[in-house]
């Protein structure tokens, strides 16, 4: 079984910057696809950054520039580095492993609250 812990985010300024790690139990850590979602009260989860087992990066527009996500498959760890964050970032934050095959099932973590004060 699966299991994704995150640590992490919190409150900042705007301008500000945080870290959000997610560790993840289980094997096949390093094929995975990983990703960062997030959301705000009242809209739907999207994706902020997911990062391939060979470390390719895709970012949404509104974070390219401001936002790493990067991952170290030994310790079987994503993380998210959110720089000059700004309010509208103010979300929960999840984080994501893609099934690696059709009989298996996309794991999430629990969800860490990023607050971006103005």
């Amino acid at each position: 079984q699966v299991q994704l812990v995150e640590s992490g985010g919190g409150w900042v300024q705007a301008g500000g910057s945080l870290r959000l790690s997610c560790a993840a139990s289980g094997s096949m850590f390093s094929i995975s696809v990983m990703g960062w979602y997030r959301q705000a009260p009242g809209k739907e989860r999207e994706l902020v950054a997911a990062i391939t087992s060979g470390g390719m990066t895709n970012y949404a527009d509104s974070v390219k520039g401001r936002f790493t996500i990067s991952r170290d498959n030994a310790k079987n760890t994503v993380y998210l580095q959110m720089n000059s964050l700004k309010p509208e970032d103010t979300a929960v934050y999840y984080c994501k492993r893609y099934r690696t095959n059709p009989y298996e099932t996309d794991y999430w973590g629990q969800g860490r609250q990023v607050t971006v004060s103005s």
